[in-house]
């Protein structure tokens, strides 16, 4: 017997649902926001650990060059084509206000996102790992007058 790759078992399940009257309805945003939310506890990066902080960095510009820049911008003050094209409203991660400027605060939200645009990656977008690296960078590398760090890798 052969197996069907994931797709055209996908593809046949969507069209045996289909043809059987039932429609499929992904969950609304907001649902998704909370079931990221239940899913979240900051025990997640308790065994996270890092060879150094230069090799946290580096993988934290990785993931943020690959899953941040096309909002955030290159050096995370927002407003670029993509997120104007798209009408959203993308905060600056460098502004000295910015109200996410903590470790745990920042994971909490990558992980979450949230209902106004910002990507879920705790529900399979992104490992704890990748998170902890991309909220190292972010504070550490971009904006480290804001919380004391060195700057740079």
């Amino acid at each position: 017997m052969t197996r069907l790759p994931r797709i055209a078992r996908l593809v046949g399940v969507g069209l045996l649902l289909s043809g059987c009257g039932h429609d499929f309805e992904p969950p609304d945003r907001g649902q998704r926001v909370r079931e990221a939310e239940a899913a979240f506890t900051p025990a997640l990066f308790d065994s996270v650990a890092w060879a150094s902080d230069s090799v946290r960095a580096v993988e934290g510009n990785l993931v943020y060059a690959e899953k941040c820049r096309r909002c955030h911008g290159p050096l995370g003050r927002g407003q670029t084509d993509y997120a104007r094209e798209r009408r959203l409203e993308v905060p600056s991660l460098v502004a000295a206000d910015w109200p996410l400027a903590r470790a745990d605060t920042l994971r909490h939200v990558v992980f979450v996102g949230h209902e106004d645009g910002m990507p879920i990656y705790g529900e399979g977008g992104i490992s704890p790992r990748e998170i902890d690296a991309v909220a190292h960078y972010i504070l550490e590398v971009m904006r480290p007058d804001a919380v004391g760090g060195g700057g740079g890798i």
